[in-house]
């Protein structure tokens, strides 16, 4: 059974920071391109950062590029985005999903809430 299990969501100033997980399990992780796309309310999905499976290639949306860093570590089967520098325009849920390539997503997880707020 494939699982894709985020956390680390929460309520979080402007300026502050975040790290999001999302561990795997139920395929072979490491050959999975992962992502971190987020929908706020009442907008569309938007493609955040992803990394490729081995690691040595990531990629930002230009309004997170310089602020978040998407790592992997594939011993754990988790994937992880570190958020700085947060601002009340990354208020959405995030979601964590895995494919073929970064950008392709076989599989989804449920998701979870990033509230920036003061």
């Amino acid at each position: 059974q494939v699982q894709l299990v985020e956390s680390g969501g929460g309520l979080v100033q402007p300026g502050g920071s975040l790290t999001l997980s999302c561990a795997a399990s139920g395929f072979i992780y490491s050959d999975y391109a992962l992502s971190w796309v987020r929908q706020a309310p009442g907008k569309e999905r938007e493609f955040v950062a992803g990394i490729s499976w081995s690691g040595g290639s990531t990629y930002y949306a230009d309004s997170v590029k310089g602020r978040f860093t998407i790592s992997r570590d594939n011993a754990k089967n988790t994937v992880y985005l570190q958020m700085n520098s947060l601002k009340a325009e990354d208020t959405a849920i995030y979601y964590c999903n895995a494919g073929p390539e970064v950008g392709v997503a076989d599989y989804w997880g449920q998701g979870t809430q990033v509230t920036v707020s003061s």
